[in-house]
């Protein structure tokens, strides 16, 4: 019975305009229901599955999570790639579940997702939780770029050097500028922190021990990225006003953060803090962006308290 159940979960789909996407629940439905919404573009919800989904929903909620069309599990070649269709999708999620309201969980590029999903449908949102949501990619590019410089300054390093100084004289809005500020926020460490807690060290052996995981991550291309670039030109999209007329309209919002996360600066936290309140959000030590693996504890308690 027990492998029968396990099979059951992990073929778990539906079909959407023809191709199924990867869902997957955890926990009892009648319990207050999460969506978690994946970073990426190009990414997946598996690194969440595999470390930290059963765990939340074992403290009292009914956690609902997918890979978005064209993304992770949900192959789809033909899939638009634009923020309506990851609606349509959500909506589709919404009634294959049979949820009425939820709180969506928006991690990174997920966290745009979910508070434009939540402006255009906010009757379908109990609360927002923004988790190291992007909340505005311009400031976010320029920070990349100012945080390298300091470390090739203290390098001596002239070569990367130069190639900020080009970066900088690229066009802002396009994907050369946006994979050229990743390619040195990922050279210089700022998706992770130095200081791993035990725990934190244990989920991320798990996770590279998880033959999906290390499948999707070896398989990674741009399709998605391209795509949402085209359609949505989101690099240069900023969430900070969607929020203000969420917060005007009394949606919930709450929000997470780890001070070693190197995509943000203090003064983007300051006024997201600034808008939702002190007490919304959680500026984490020892915590950089994969917050729910960085400082596991602390979401899922966080996330307990607002929610329940």
């Amino acid at each position: 019975m027990k492998y029968t159940l396990f099979f059951i979960f992990f073929l778990t789909a539906f079909l959407a305009n023809g191709q199924s996407l990867y869902t997957k629940a955890y926990g009892n439905s009648n319990n207050k229901p999460v969506i978690f919404i994946h970073g990426g573009p190009g990414s997946s919800s598996r690194a969440f599955e595999v470390t930290t989904a059963q765990k939340l929903a074992s403290q009292g909620l009914y956690v609902v999570l997918y890979d978005r069309r064209g993304e992770g599990l949900s192959i789809d070649k033909n899939a638009p790639y634009t923020f309506q269709q990851t609606f349509n999708d959500l909506n589709a999620i919404y009634k294959q579940f049979n949820l009425k309201k939820a709180t969506l969980v928006g991690f990174s590029f997920g966290g745009i997702v979910a508070t434009l999903y939540a402006e255009k449908y906010p009757e379908n949102i109990r609360s927002l939780v923004l988790v190291s949501a992007l909340l505005s990619q311009p400031e976010t590019y320029k920070n990349i770029l100012e945080r390298s410089k300091v470390i090739y300054l203290a390098q001596n390093d002239n070569t990367n050097l130069n190639n900020i100084a080009a970066i900088e004289k690229m066009n802002p809005n396009s994907f050369e500028y946006r994979a050229s500020c990743f390619k040195h926020s990922s050279r210089n460490g700022f998706f992770s922190t130095k200081n791993q807690n035990a725990l934190a060290k244990s989920l991320y052996a798990q996770l590279e021990s998880d033959t999906v995981y290390k499948r999707l991550s070896a398989h990674k291309t741009d399709a998605s990225v391209l795509g949402f670039w085209k359609n949505e030109n989101y690099s240069g999209r900023s969430i900070m006003p969607v929020l203000k007329r969420l917060q005007y309209n009394n949606v919930n919002i709450y929000a997470l953060y780890g001070k070693d996360d190197g995509l943000f600066s203090t003064a983007q936290i300051k006024n997201l803090q600034n808008l939702i309140g002190a007490g919304q959000l959680k500026y984490l030590e020892n915590c950089a962006h994969y917050l729910y693996t960085d400082q596991q504890t602390e979401f899922i308690s966080s996330l307990r308290q607002w929610i329940k």
